[in-house]
């Protein structure tokens, strides 16, 4: 369901959230291996690009544990409370790092969570990835735990595929919850959980789509077609295929094609991007660009404010059907 506001309900939560939420890895400070995919942004920056968020309507925000251990949980804190929000203001998304841990470790580092984020409450804990040494019907039984004592309010996960994704939902079923969300890879250059099961199983279970990397880490946009010479700062992820000649070549035809929609419009090729994902399946996807500059978060939150017609919502359907 979607209101007046620009709100839709997280899987069958309740909980309204704006189609568009800020991805917050980049406020990881540096502080651990994953912190360092990005530029350490200073205490001011964050509170501008937060602050910026929240006038353009974004509210929640995606966090996680393993963003620089902690770093960026705190960072958000502290932003959100020097924009004067009070707990129950804004909703936020934060993750459990299951690597080498058992299901167990759930309850027993909740706690490290909450004072990262304090004053603000768990709204959304999720299981970052399918890699634990416990299987996901354990770490659904802790998370059901978590949610009985009233530690967090709703419970998703992240990167798991149709199966674990069912599993998962099956087992929070045991407990009368609902499995709210799978935060997965989606974009326009990578449209894979359309014929893996995830989409299709997400549908039919009422489980939400969160879409990470939905610029294609900044491809879709066009600019390193545009400018090669970028690609020298894009660090870990000139490595990756579509950053390389060969790749860029392939997702040329959708660039120039959410570059025409662009000035149609009279928005950005981000914008474009965004508006197709966060509509083009009615209200199942939310998406969670990051922002490391003022531009990102006006490009963001302004992806909120139009909506693609149909007909050009197909044409980019049919554009990137190659990345399905």
């Amino acid at each position: 369901m979607e209101n007046k506001n620009n709100t839709r309900s997280l899987g069958k939560t309740g909980i309204m959230l704006t189609p568009i939420g800020l991805g917050c890895w980049q406020f990881s400070k540096q502080n651990n291996l994953a912190g360092k995919f990005w530029p350490k942004l200073e205490d001011d920056l964050i509170e501008k690009v937060v602050n910026l968020s929240l006038a353009g309507g974004i509210n929640w925000f995606d966090t996680a544990e393993v963003y620089g251990n902690g770093a960026s949980e705190k960072a958000l804190s502290k932003a959100l409370q020097a924009a004067g929000k009070k707990p129950g203001d804004i909703y936020i998304a934060t993750k459990w790092w299951p690597m080498f841990r058992f299901a167990s470790n759930i309850g027993k580092t909740i706690d490290e969570r909450l004072e990262a984020l304090r004053p603000y409450p768990i709204d959304l804990y999720q299981v970052h990835q399918p890699w634990g040494f416990s299987n996901e019907k354990a770490e659904m039984d802790a998370m059901a735990k978590l949610a009985r004592d009233k530690k967090i309010k709703h419970i998703g996960v992240s990167n798991f595929s149709a199966t674990k994704m069912r599993s998962a939902w099956e087992a929070l079923q045991k407990h009368g919850i609902s499995l709210a969300s799978n935060q997965v890879r989606y974009s326009l250059l990578d449209r894979k959980i359309e014929t893996n099961g995830i989409m299709d199983t997400a549908k039919e279970l009422g489980i939400s789509i969160i879409a990470y990397s939905p610029l294609a880490q900044g491809v879709v946009t066009g600019k390193f077609h545009d400018n090669p010479e970028l690609l020298k700062n894009t660090g870990f992820r000139k490595s990756t295929g579509q950053f390389k000649p060969a790749g860029l070549a392939k997702s040329l035809p959708v660039v120039t094609l959410v570059k025409e929609l662009a000035e149609k419009y009279k928005v950005t090729p981000s914008q474009i991007a965004l508006n197709w994902l966060i509509y083009f399946h009615g209200n199942t996807v939310f998406a969670i660009p990051g922002a490391t500059k003022e531009v990102h978060v006006k490009e963001n939150t302004g992806a909120m404010t139009f909506r693609l017609s149909d007909e050009d919502m197909v044409r980019l359907d049919q554009g990137s059907s190659i990345f399905k």
